[in-house]
């Protein structure tokens, strides 16, 4: 990167445009890292459940491939493409569907920047190329979250046809109107940094949709209660998917400032901190509460709730307040674990509701508490003020409210909106639930 900004100087190029040419290569490399998260929680799935779950990495391929197709057609649009009343992208903007189609002078794309990277919003240049394949690889990564709960569970023809509307409108929703600057509730003055609500939380809710569905078929096949899906922990799977994840965090993060600049690492500290201070906490807490010795899952979960609860403020925090988030994090995940385990209707051997769904709330209330003005300005959200713990007073108590509200919609809304579409998906193909597997454990009969 260094040497595209010299060359750029070289070639007596404006100084704008260098850092604009920065900026672009930049986003890039950053999509590229999210991108291999994907692919990455499929290696999570046989690391915790063993390699006999090795569907993890033909879904989590599956999911890559849909996404960047959808995405192209027609759901970058709908998420970030200038917004229809707050609520939705335009399908029709500029480049349009396609990203252009055959046309060579489509907006954005040989030349020009995407609406809302110009001086007028976030003022970084990116093109709709880096912009698209950041977003995308996003879009990608929040469903192979939501895909764990399926596990051998869901036929894969009916996750197949749920990705195509999650790409198109469930994902794309709460990205309008966060991540969107003419979105409602960004409008209103929500901010959610890299996802914490927008990814983790959302996928918590669409998991919701998902094993409620399953939980209603396995009712009529004769269970009392939700099999539960026992793995065998597969270390050395478990370890690589933990490092490609935490690698990749580096684009989830860091590349949501959406520009090369001091802020930048700053947020890689914050990100790397808050991962390490969870994994320390979750450990020490286990072993303070039930003498428990060090052990691979809870390492990996505690570097992993770490992350996702830094997720949605780490723009907007100093490195010691990401610390402080991490710590938090272990009796948080403990507790969270806890509770859910004790439910009989669902099967969450990842992780994804103690850990994403109520990581990724608690990182979104925080805002509200640890935000800096300063960090969050040099982030692009200078409207942010201080949070609680900064003298931020009713200014941060305001924002706490509309954080709060912006969490209420969203999880309503995705959870929704996912069972409805689960549910006519379900009823078109004579059920969600992978027959084969229930007659392997004692089903008796397939769900009308």
């Amino acid at each position: 990167m260094v040497w595209l900004l010299l060359s750029a100087l070289l070639l007596d190029v404006s100084s704008s445009v260098a850092v604009y040419l920065v900026n672009n290569v930049f986003v890039a490399i950053a999509a590229l890292l999210v991108f291999v998260m994907t692919i990455a929680v499929g290696f999570l799935e046989i690391g915790e459940l063993g390699e006999k779950f090795d569907v993890g990495l033909i879904k989590t391929i599956m999911i890559t491939c849909i996404a960047l197709f959808v995405m192209a057609i027609v759901g970058f649009n709908t998420a970030f493409a200038p917004t229809i009343h707050g609520i939705i992208g335009d399908p029709f903007y500029e480049p349009g569907l396609l990203l252009g189609g055959f046309d060579a002078n489509a907006a954005g794309l040989l030349n020009g920047t995407w609406w809302s990277m110009t001086s007028q919003y976030f003022n970084t240049g990116l093109d709709t190329g880096s912009y698209f394949l950041f977003e995308a690889a996003f879009a990608s990564v929040t469903f192979a979250l939501v895909s764990v709960v399926a596990l051998r569970k869901m036929r894969l023809k009916a996750l197949l046809l749920f990705s195509i509307m999650y790409f198109i409108v469930i994902w794309n929703l709460p990205a309008a109107w966060i991540w969107n600057p003419t979105g409602w509730l960004y409008q209103m003055g929500m901010r959610d940094f890299a996802g914490g609500l927008v990814v983790h939380a959302a996928a918590g809710a669409a998991g919701f949709a998902l094993v409620l569905r399953l939980w209603m078929e396995e009712k009529r096949m004769g269970f009392k209660e939700s099999p539960k899906v026992i793995g065998n922990v597969s270390k050395g799977w478990i370890t690589l998917g933990i490092l490609l994840l935490w690698i990749g965090w580096f684009g989830f993060n860091p590349g949501s400032v959406l520009s090369f600049n001091s802020e930048a690492l700053v947020v890689v500290l914050t990100t790397f901190l808050a991962a390490a201070s969870c994994f320390i906490s979750i450990l020490f807490f286990r072993a303070v509460v039930v003498n428990a010795e060090p052990d691979l899952m809870y390492s990996a979960n505690g570097i992993i709730m770490g992350l996702i609860i830094i997720t949605p403020v780490a723009g907007f925090v100093s490195p010691l307040s990401a610390m402080i988030l991490g710590i938090l994090g272990g009796p948080l995940y403990l507790f969270a674990e806890n509770k859910f385990a004790k439910s009989n209707r669902f099967t969450d051997p990842i992780g994804l509701f103690p850990g994403h769904f109520v990581g990724g709330i608690f990182g979104v209330l925080m805002i509200a508490f640890f935000t800096q003005a300063p960090f969050a300005a040099a982030s692009g959200n200078g409207t942010l003020p201080n949070g609680l713990l900064f003298g931020g007073g009713t200014a941060a108590l305001q924002q706490l409210g509309i954080e709060a509200f912006g969490i209420l919609v969203v999880v309503i809304t995705v959870f929704i909106v996912s069972f409805a579409t689960i549910w006519m998906i379900g009823n078109a193909i004579g059920g969600i639930a992978n027959i084969d597997y229930y007659k392997s454990i004692g089903g008796r009969k397939r769900p009308k």
